[in-house]
């Protein structure tokens, strides 16, 4: 019997060694949200590098998103871009819609488009409040959804659902956004029970500091050397160290990977920070343009 069992294992792990490269996405769709600058763009372009055809979103960021059309065009690989709200839940199940029908199907869903902001607890608006579950949450529950038709006629696929370190710890002035992303982890991890029998993976990326142009915008004062110094790694992360990880979750080598929140931080959230920061106002300002009010 344990001849058998050395035997089986020794055979599955050729079988797997073998594979030409299992993080290739040669002939696969993919739809990434929220792929007109920043994480998403980076994401929507690190599976097309590694061969997939790709359906990118966007909402102001249609010049980011159309040079990465224009990128992903130029490996020979089909790509398109899609502008929607999705702030409006019917724009967001249409946006799914659309990019399942110029693709052919889904084979892997990227829910990253998201919002953020910092607002003291008792100054936040309900109008505030609800644009940002209704970006972060609702609409990256509806797409899925929709999506889903399509990705089972594929006969599988997987899902990736962008959060935040902000689920995990606090940091004053998120309580609504951390709320959203603490939400988007429970239910990445119930709809990966439900799913997991019928073929489709569901985990989430939980990304840390990773400097995006909103940092710039927001915080003038912004000095991503100062940041590096408050992160275990010592630098901040870029958009590549998350699509890199999208990209393994969503390959065939992450196949016994379930449900599970990968926390791509440079070792933030393993740190206990005693500090007085909590106490201190916010100077940067983060949601002007896009989150009423602000």
């Amino acid at each position: 019997m344990a001849g058998a069992l050395s035997l089986y294992f020794r055979k599955m792990n050729t079988q797997r060694s073998s594979a030409a490269n299992q993080f290739t996405m040669r002939q696969k769709l993919v739809f990434v949200t929220g792929s007109g600058s920043g994480i998403g763009r980076t994401v929507a372009l690190e599976f097309a590098r590694a061969g997939a055809d790709v359906a990118l979103h966007f909402l102001n960021g249609e010049k980011g998103a159309q040079s990465a059309v224009k990128e992903i065009q130029s490996l020979g690989l089909r790509a398109a871009a899609f502008k929607a709200d999705l702030n409006d839940v019917g724009a967001a199940k249409q946006l799914a819609t659309d990019a399942a029908q110029f693709l052919g199907g889904i084979d892997v869903l990227v829910n990253n488009a998201g919002i953020t902001m910092n607002l003291p607890f008792e100054k936040v608006q309900p109008e505030q409040f609800d644009t940002l579950y209704h970006v972060n949450v609702r609409a990256q529950f509806f797409i899925t959804q929709t999506a889903l038709p399509h990705m089972l006629k594929l006969e599988g696929g997987a899902v990736i659902n962008i959060s935040s370190i902000h689920a995990f710890q606090g940091y004053p002035e998120h309580s609504v956004y951390a709320g959203t992303k603490g939400a988007i982890v429970a239910y990445t991890r119930e709809l990966a029970i439900e799913l997991a029998p019928k073929g489709i993976r569901v985990n989430g990326i939980a990304p840390g500091a990773v400097e995006v142009e909103s940092y710039f915008r927001a915080a003038p004062d912004y000095d991503p050397a100062a940041l590096g110094r408050c992160i275990p790694a010592g630098f901040v992360g870029q958009p590549i160290d998350v699509a890199q990880a999208a990209l393994f979750l969503a390959s065939p080598a992450a196949r016994f990977i379930v449900g599970q929140t990968l926390v791509v931080d440079g070792g933030t959230t393993s740190w206990i920070p005693f500090s007085e920061g909590f106490r201190q106002p916010n100077s940067a300002q983060f949601g002007r343009g896009y989150v009423p009010g602000l």
